[in-house]
């Protein structure tokens, strides 16, 4: 009979065969630095197929309403298609219940949702501790708030919109420093992306500056007015980084995102700005900080007020406001304007000037559909951004015809013909990021109980050893402002590189975090977690000072695989139920041979132990292809 310990070990034998396979694929398609690995055949367009398959032939006009309505959900791979866009990962009730119904009554629903509490759960988690400073879950409360709304939240739409727009608007709680001490700052930050997803982005700009935690972050928390006798100068972080990141970029753009050239200078793309214009806007930022003294905060950090002021707004201290005048992107501030009206007019400034369309529209459609989307989408998406109203499939109007409407834009991009039916499949497609391919993983398979605060594996993934650690990838732990990685990424030495694609999550991908994700996928595919060693959450328990809870441990995020064993009998339906659930049937003949001659391989027993590990080996197998870990 097959023991449980033999879970794994078949895991590692069997998926050795891929693991070549995935490296020597990756490397040419976008990869650079993979140890060992040398570029062979195949393209791009191989892995980025033709998606007729996967919309099932349901979308034939782009401009056909009704067509379009039905699209999405036409069937059941189109239906997780546009869920693993839309969404943490489609779950069977998700594929059963949307299959042939209207796109726009979703996202109607979806739009109205009540937001996910991102903070309240952060609070939940300090009101357990008996002291905050120093304790393991409370530096931690943001990651296991960010796994429970993700893999558990309903509002999912909302959710998938305000993790892509922390990965434009960063702040990081990776630097040992007070964003981890203060997780209320990172919680508010993401509980200010949650609640303006859906509405315009300048408000959200307007309550992104006043945040403590980005305040700190980009080091304005108490940014003062120039001193000419000290030379103190104000700090000028913010203002680059809101320029250069959150608004207009740096260098002026057509509405298609392709640069505007100055004919005086040749070739050279029209830049938008010069370090004048950073310094000027630098004084619009001062006076803001937290509600107490920074004195306060080191003798009182746990002190209500002292918490509470880091999930409020900042405010402002008159006395350390610039009131001289400030000059810059062509807009001038006359001297002794307040730094409310600075604001205001600096940030309206911003969203009028005609790069902020296509700058940020093209990175929301990286983040949900694809690494390099063509000039034409670019455009579309941009229009409606600027014009700020959508017409839903169905003739449901969207947006409050205000530029910046972040609702319109995103079922903008969602619903682009370049989405449901490209016309070069070829260049079309992104690669799935760390975090969305574990959730997308949880949410398919009803893990156990949501605390991962049982799960040490979860704890950090941007670290560099061990299982569940190194994928570069972890929510809120950018290593710097420009996030995990960059929106114009050209992978160096690889056909897409040589095509002059972008596509950003390669710049995370080498012969480290390859290998870290396979590790990964497997401890939690083949269900370790409830065989993980004890003893260091009760460890952990002594430290935070909460009482241990073996049961919740042992069931956290445990697979239900009763759908997958009972299928485990007949090997190809069992890979043929996991590409359509996992990959919306992208999986090649080639990958799915190779994964049922490595899953029938598990022997059978008298006992049920090997129908699990038949389930466990084959979502791992699927999990680790080249074609599941492209997106189409």
């Amino acid at each position: 009979m097959l023991g449980q310990k033999t879970t794994w070990g078949f895991a590692q034998v069997a998926r050795r065969r891929l693991v070549a396979a995935l490296a020597v694929t990756l490397s040419v398609v976008g990869l650079s630095g993979v140890s060992g690995v040398q570029a062979a055949s195949g393209t791009f367009s191989s892995l980025l197929n033709s998606v007729q398959q996967v919309r099932g032939g349901a979308f034939e006009d782009p401009d056909d309403p009704d067509g379009l309505d039905a699209a999405p959900f036409a069937t059941r791979a189109s239906t997780v298609r546009f869920l693993s866009q839309a969404t943490f990962g489609a779950t069977p009730d998700d594929i059963e219940s949307l299959v042939g119904t209207s796109v726009s009554s979703w996202l109607r629903q979806q739009f109205s949702a009540a937001p996910s509490d991102y903070l309240a759960t952060v609070e939940d988690y300090q009101a357990q501790l008996p002291f905050l400073q120093l304790n393991p879950w409370n530096s931690q409360a943001t990651t296991f708030a960010f796994w429970r709304h993700s893999i558990g939240g309903t509002d999912q739409l909302r959710q998938r919109m305000a993790y892509a727009l922390s990965q434009i608007l960063v702040i990081s709680n990776a630097n040992n420093d007070a964003l981890e001490y203060f997780p209320g700052a990172v919680a508010y930050h993401h509980a200010l992306l949650t609640e303006h997803s859906f509405g315009n982005y300048r408000e959200l700009l307007e309550d992104i500056t006043y945040s403590p935690g980005m305040g700190y972050y980009l080091t304005y928390m108490f940014n003062q007015k120039a001193d000419p006798e000290t030379g103190r100068q104000p700090d000028e972080n913010y203002a680059r980084e809101l320029m250069q990141l959150f608004t207009i970029g740096l260098i002026d753009l057509n509405d298609d995102g392709t640069p505007n050239y100055n004919a005086d200078a040749g070739s050279e793309p029209i830049e938008l700005y010069t370090n004048a214009d950073i310094t000027g806007l630098a004084k619009v930022f001062t006076g803001l900080r937290l509600s107490v003294s920074p004195d306060e905060v080191r003798a009182y950090p746990e002190a209500p007020q002292v918490l509470a002021s880091w999930r409020e707004p900042m405010v402002i201290d008159p006395d350390t406001h610039s009131t001289t005048a400030k000059t810059f992107l062509g807009l001038s501030i006359p001297e002794n304007t307040s730094a409310e009206d600075s604001i205001d007019l600096a940030l309206d400034h911003l969203m009028g000037i005609s790069s902020m369309g296509p700058f940020l529209s093209r990175q929301l459609i990286q983040r949900f559909t694809t690494s390099n989307p063509s000039p034409a989408y670019v455009a579309r998406v941009t229009s409606v951004f600027n014009s700020g109203r959508y017409t839903l499939p169905d003739g449901t109007p969207l947006g409050t015809g205000q530029r910046g409407d972040l609702a319109a834009t995103l079922a903008a991009i969602l619903l682009d013909s370049e989405n449901l039916a490209p016309e070069d499949a070829s260049t079309y497609g992104k690669v799935r990021e760390p975090i969305l391919r574990f959730t997308q993983w949880a949410r398919a398979f009803s893990v156990g109980t949501l605390t991962p605060e049982y799960t040490l594996e979860l704890y950090d993934l941007s670290s560099q050893s061990g299982i569940g650690q190194g994928l570069l990838q972890h929510p809120y732990r950018a290593s710097s402002v420009f996030n995990f990685y960059r929106p114009g990424y050209v992978a160096p030495g690889t056909e897409s590189g040589a095509a002059g694609m972008t596509v950003p999550e390669f710049q995370i991908s080498n012969s480290a975090t390859i290998p870290a994700y396979l590790n990964f996928i497997t401890y939690f595919a083949m269900g370790e977690t409830q065989r993980a060693d004890l003893s260091t959450y009760r460890e952990i328990s002594g430290l935070t000072g909460v009482s241990f809870e073996p049961e919740l441990a042992r069931s956290s995020f445990v697979p239900d695989y009763a759908v997958e064993e009972a299928l485990a009998d007949d090997v190809p339906a069992l890979v043929a139920h996991l590409n359509l659930l996992l990959a919306s049937n992208a999986l090649t003949a080639a990958s799915r041979a190779e994964v049922i001659e490595l899953v029938a391989g598990v022997p059978v027993d008298s006992g049920n132990t090997w129908r699990t590990i038949r389930a466990g080996l084959a979502v791992t197998l699927v999990m680790i292809s080249a074609d599941y870990l492209i997106q189409r």
